[in-house]
């Protein structure tokens, strides 16, 4: 894990920083060769440069966001922007289910919209979607 984050999750609440915890030690031990790096002002693992997944504090809670999460099979995960972002949302640590957060994880390497380009399309698909059969939609 990087310095950065580590600072990042050390400055947290208690609470939250329980949950940061166990999100990141799941992160590192299913994605062992995804990238991390606070971006954006948050923790985010990588994959070939594409952002995958990462977490933040908001007000009330830690967000859990996957990029491609709308693509996703395994259910428990909620639609987050306009594009194929979805997310989770902890208030304490026990509300982080491993058996889920694991399934998201392996389904993170296995589905990912390609995000790392999306700047240089001017915020245009190009289609490309890893891991979903037939052709990509948005």
């Amino acid at each position: 894990m990087h310095a950065d984050t580590r600072k990042y999750n050390a400055a947290l609440a208690p609470a939250s920083r329980a949950i940061a915890k166990v999100l990141a030690a799941e992160i590192e031990r299913r994605l062992p060769d995804a990238e991390n790096k606070v971006w954006h002002g948050h923790p985010v693992w990588f994959l070939d440069g594409n952002p995958i997944v990462g977490y933040s504090q908001l007000k009330d809670c830690v967000r859990l966001l996957f990029w491609s999460g709308q693509s996703f099979t395994t259910k428990g995960l909620a639609k987050e922007g306009s594009f194929k972002a979805a997310e989770a949302r902890y208030v304490t640590v026990d509300d982080v289910k491993l058996r889920p957060l694991g399934q998201w994880l392996k389904e993170a390497r296995e589905v990912q919209w390609d995000y790392k380009n999306l700047v240089k399309r001017k915020g245009g698909w190009s289609g490309w979607c890893k891991g979903v059969s037939g052709p990509a939609s948005v």
